[in-house]
């Protein structure tokens, strides 16, 4: 064979078959080798030539050995390879095949590469797909020598074909812009290859990842359920009191599963903590056909949290009997906040209740609150038994609850010392050990200064409210050792976040670098939050989640933006995982999405995560799913952040680590700078009309910014300004969806001057900044004058479906009849506003 480059020399895994001789010796595996280094400025982000995260093979390649461990290719693909190689070679002679049949099988296999959307020019749709993949100039040019003639057979691009006596123009046609990329070069670069496979994180450790739109146009979506019948189907509750009906497809049936938002106590009042809150299908439901909900309800003029339970209509899989309502359990709040809200079914099959400590503020009720309190319903984990309860007592206490012969506490009480947990989960456990399984992780909003993650175990107290966080609320109840109180896994100052919402431990199959990450969040800030527990010590260590750039989130269907107000997690019947959000908390606001979380970084092996549901006999209209949000390719903005420490520090407060000083890029830098002296208003976040309170958490609120793009500091170029791009500049910066309209023509900003400025030329501005509507055009500098820029734009005439205004008419650039006390602006909206 061809002398090998010592790159080259690294590329088979072992000795492979051949039609005319034996191939070389074994080589080491390439990808088990690979050396770790410090991140460099190539920012990997792999793709297969399917659009998809390459994947780990359920079992070893025959031909493309390299690409046994990470890749692009299973093992049906891999044969295809194989066939062709067998084809390709039987047509060459003899001292081609024994020169070229190592490069052969190299050019082959890198469709099985895990960066073949590089090779071969897939993530460009303006260009034709490559016929060989991207190859080094060195490397093309020693295979040139001899290997030339294959080409024939392995290529059908004539183009190629033509040059193949020019060498120069042979390799140059073969060569890559990024060459970084190119074989074999790609192999063993260490920028490129040290995190290959694992999830992307930025600079400062923030975990990068990737949502699916699932749902839209949702009234505060508290939660979203599965039924664990086959049918996947997935069942999404509205804080008013409905709950519809998503097939797997992600339509939704125009009748509602249920709808008792008559009799559900809630407002449109923003951060209201009344309302529909929980429901659970029961684990045998398939069998029983029962549903249990939780919801508010005033009864003469008390208010009251409600368990009930429902039985599936006999005519209708997809809809509840309204009038099948049994009430299993009323407990009176004294305050209109803090009323928990969840219902889980444990592998035990009893069914768990979570309330919260009754309201207000610091649990005031009674000598030492309502939560260390084990009389009182309220601040407890519930534990009880619906079983067979058609006859007899609409519910038993399971034998072994911890207080049943306690006669101070109620028997239901399972664990208590709670303040308002919002959203808890059961471990699925390690899809093949198990490990895990049945762990109930809780969030516990909290009061003043801290919030946290609980694990709940059964007859523990959990401090509140003798304790916040690790911290002492109550001193002299925190200095009370009787109190035995269970500490958190994690808690977290309000500098990070004021409202915790409870997450789930992923254990899909999709995304397989997830497994075992607890994902969780914050609502007033819309945070994403994740914690892994290290084994050796039980410690929960924490990492944040951003929303992928660069190429991260390049996929179809994939985006990387989320409204803020993050209100709940979920998992469906698979076990993928997922969270809802919306721009307006407000009960009555159609503001909601359901996003599925994914990572990009690797993918389960095509065919592995495959569900066949059972089919499911619809008897109402299907309303078709219709996605709305866009993948965003703007250059992110940074924000502070901080990390605490999961230790236990002497059972006091909790101790923060020292917040790591970070530099901005010089990309960060140049922006930073605009924003100052240009106060450049960013149009993709939807306003709310007042400050929401803290979700469950009975606190005062403050406005965060109406929807939050997640996502770090960019290590990438600046963004390229095209020809009629446009920003929004406010003087009085009253809103980022309102300003002066400025214009980029020929590598200048200027502004747009016109007394003829209409509302169809404003409408091209808003869509062109991603809003869907317009409020208002205004004149005669109503948002300020551009006195630092030109006129670049005037007599400006759109019928309003231009994309961008230099499609529209206008007088010559650069030439006008009016001053800057006519600049023109443009006042957007994200919904539909009539006057």
């Amino acid at each position: 064979p061809a002398a090998l480059s010592p790159a080259r020399s690294m590329a088979h895994g072992r000795a492979a078959p051949g039609p005319g001789g034996a191939w070389p010796g074994q080589r080491p595996l390439l990808l088990a080798l690979l050396l770790l280094a410090g991140l460099g400025q190539v920012r990997p982000h792999p793709q297969c030539l399917d659009f998809k995260p390459p994947f780990g093979p359920p079992q070893p390649l025959d031909f493309c050995v390299q690409y046994s461990d990470f890749g692009c290719c299973d093992a049906e693909q891999d044969r295809a390879l194989m066939q062709r190689y067998y084809s390709i070679s039987g047509r060459l002679a003899q001292p081609v095949y024994a020169a070229c049949a190592s490069h052969l099988q190299d050019l082959l296999c890198q469709e099985c590469s895990p960066y073949a959307a590089h090779l071969y020019d897939a993530e460009d749709p303006s260009t034709p797909l490559r016929t060989v993949a991207g190859l080094c100039q060195e490397y093309c040019e020693q295979m040139w020598q001899k290997c030339r003639s294959m080409f024939r057979y392995l290529s059908m691009d004539k183009e190629l074909l033509a040059l193949e006596n020019n060498m120069a123009k042979f390799c140059r046609y073969l060569s890559l812009d990024d060459v970084d990329y190119c074989f074999p070069r790609l192999l063993v670069n260490q920028n490129l290859n040290q995190n290959l496979g694992l999830v992307t994180a930025n600079s400062e450790g923030c975990l990068q990842l990737c949502l699916v739109e699932v749902a839209n146009g949702l009234r505060n979506p508290v939660a979203m359920v599965h039924a664990n019948d086959g049918t996947h189907r997935f069942f999404i509750a509205e804080q008013v009191g409905l709950v519809w009906t998503y097939l797997p497809d992600r339509s939704r049936l125009e009748k509602p599963f249920l709808n008792i938002s008559k009799a559900v106590l809630t407002s449109p009042w923003e951060g209201d903590e009344r309302g529909f809150l929980g429901i659970v299908f029961h684990p045998k439901f398939k069998f029983n056909g029962k549903v249990y909900v939780y919801y508010s309800i005033e009864v003469h003029f008390e208010e009251r949290i409600r368990i009930s339970e429902f039985r599936i209509s006999p005519d209708d899989m997809n809809t509840l009997d309204h009038s099948s309502e049994r009430i299993i359990l009323e407990v009176e709040e004294p305050a209109s906040n803090h009323n928990g809200g969840e219902l889980l079914f444990g592998d035990d099959g009893y069914l768990y209740i979570f309330t919260g400590d009754g309201g207000m503020a610091g649990d005031p009720f009674g000598t030492f609150g309502n939560a260390q309190n084990k009389s009182t319903l309220l601040g407890k984990v519930l534990r009880i038994n619906v079983d067979n309860n058609d006859r007899g007592p609409l519910y038993r206490i399971p034998p072994d609850n911890p207080f049943v012969s306690d006669p101070k506490a109620r028997p239901e009480v399972y664990a208590y010392g709670v303040r308002n947990m919002w959203r808890c989960s059961f471990d699925r456990g390690e899809p093949y050990t198990k490990e895990g399984k049945g762990r109930l992780f809780c969030g516990d909003v909290g009061q003043n200064k801290f919030e946290e993650v609980d694990i709940i175990e059964k007859g523990k107290n959990y401090g509140w409210r003798a304790r916040e966080g690790f911290s002492c609320y109550d001193k002299k109840l925190c200095s009370n050792s009787s109190l035995d109180d269970v500490l958190p896994i994690y808690a977290y100052p309000h500098k990070m976040g004021k409202s915790v919402i409870g997450g789930y431990v992923y254990r899909g199959c999709e995304s397989p670098n997830l497994n075992g990450l607890y994902i969780f969040g914050d609502f007033m800030n819309g945070r994403l939050m994740s914690l892994k527990e290290k084994r050796s010590t039980g410690e929960w260590q924490y990492t944040e989640i951003c929303m992928g750039t660069g190429q991260t989130c390049v996929f179809p269907g994939l985006i990387n933006n989320y409204y803020q107000y993050i209100i709940s997690f979920a998992e469906d019947e698979a076990g993928e995982l997922y969270f809802m959000s919306t721009g307006v908390p407000s009960a009555t606001a159609p503001n909601g999405v359901v996003y599925k979380i994914v990572d990009t970084s690797r993918r389960a092996p095509p065919g592995k995560c495959r569900v066949e549901p059972l089919s499911v006999k619809v008897k109402s209209k299907l309303i078709k799913f219709v996605p709305k949000e866009k993948l965003i390719v703007k250059t992110p903005t940074q924000r502070p952040r901080l990390r605490t420490t999961t230790k236990t520090p002497g059972r006091g407060r909790p101790t923060l680590e020292t917040p790591r000083a970070t530099t901005p890029d010089w990309v960060e830098q140049i922006l930073n700078l605009l924003r100052n002296q240009n106060r450049v208003q960013v149009t993709s976040r939807t306003p709310t009309t007042k400050p929401p309170k803290s979700r469950k958490g009975g606190k005062s609120g403050e406005r965060r910014g109406q929807r939050r793009k997640n996502k770090p500091p960019s290590t990438l170029s600046p963004p390229q300004l095209l020809n009629g791009a446009v920003r929004l500049m406010n003087r009085q910066a009253r809103g980022r969806d309102r300003g002066r309209v400025e214009i980029y023509i020929s590598g200048e900003w200027g502004t747009v001057c016109d007394d003829l400025w209409n509302s169809k030329a404003a409408a091209v501005v808003c869509r062109q900044l991603g809003f869907p509507h317009v409020v208002r055009a205004t004149k005669r500098a109503e948002f300020g004058e551009g006195r630092s820029h030109r006129i670049l734009l005037d007599d400006v005439e759109c019928t309003g479906q231009e994309k961008n205004l230099l499609e529209c008419t206008h007088a010559d650039i650069g030439k006008n009849n009016c001053s800057h006390k006519e600049d023109a602006g443009v006042i957007c909206s994200h919904e539909e506003v009539i006057n």
